[in-house]
């Protein structure tokens, strides 16, 4: 049973397609590893190459090259290059909006830990 039939119709036929809804969802896979969200908000600051973000993240070069190939395939970071050196950036404003909406959102919420709160 459906408790407003109308509203839901209305909602399923704003649901964005499935392939857009999968294309999302792996942006936010991206995003959800620890290592690859402290690259993304090191370029927060503006472009930086590989060595400069390793030692920003404590990373090897090697780990944030495969990263960086990951990102840049999903759009979320683009690169220039000079001589030898490439220098990755965001890709647009809209994946600064995404990390500063996501950092603000975590600096304001309190966190809620369901397996912590478990083992007491």
């Amino acid at each position: 049973m459906v408790a407003d039939a109308d509203r839901a119709a209305a909602i399923r036929e704003r649901m964005p397609s499935s392939e857009s809804l999968d294309d999302t969802a792996e942006i936010f896979g991206l995003l959800s590893d620890p290592g690859r969200l402290r690259m993304l908000v090191s370029l927060l600051d503006g472009e930086l190459c590989v060595s400069d973000l390793a030692a920003v993240t404590g990373h090897s070069e090697s780990a944030v090259s495969h990263a960086l190939r990951l990102l840049r395939a999903h759009r979320v970071v683009s690169v220039r290059r000079s001589g030898r050196l490439a220098y990755y950036r965001l890709e647009d404003p809209h994946v600064r909006m995404l990390l500063d909406l996501a950092l603000a959102h975590t600096e304001h919420a309190q966190p809620v830990h369901v397996e912590c709160e478990r083992g007491r």
